[in-house]
């Protein structure tokens, strides 16, 4: 029985480890139209660097868009933002959800917000001031980070 379990590891990782890291960069045009748009919304295509296609191991793409001046922006397979990473820049008030802007506004009115995206169980606003506020799927405030 032990040698079954181990087999079965093995195995496990051997597939895990044939589907890791088969990222690989790709066209602008080869984005999802959607990503394209709000790329394009925000930035000039002179500015890309990178597109990168990181297909998942269940299943799905993600997409990942890397600009000279080091923001990045994540796609979902279907082209909806996933994060959105500006280093030390604003994050542009349409990318963010009003109410959490107004939530944030209301307790940090001195700070913006310079990363936002999804988090392994709702989602996430690293602030200048280098605070992250975690958000419920819902987008209500449940905590904070430093």
């Amino acid at each position: 029985m032990k040698k079954f379990f181990i087999a079965v590891f093995v195995v496990a990782c051997s597939v895990f480890n044939a589907c890791a890291d088969n990222d690989r960069i790709i066209t602008f045009e080869q984005l999802p139209a959607a990503a394209q748009t709000l790329v394009l919304q925000y930035q000039d295509a002179a500015n890309i660097v990178y597109v990168k296609m990181d297909p998942e191991l269940f299943g799905g793409d993600k997409y990942e868009v890397r600009l000279n001046d080091g923001k990045e922006f994540e796609f979902e397979e279907d082209g909806t933002l996933r994060k959105v990473d500006y280093k030390f820049e604003a994050v542009p008030d349409a990318l963010v959800p009003e109410v959490v802007r107004q939530q944030l506004k209301a307790s940090f009115p001195q700070a913006f917000v310079v990363e936002w995206g999804k988090d392994d169980w709702g989602w996430k606003a690293e602030l200048n001031n280098k605070l992250e506020v975690k958000f419920s799927r819902k987008l209500e405030m449940r905590g904070l980070d430093d």
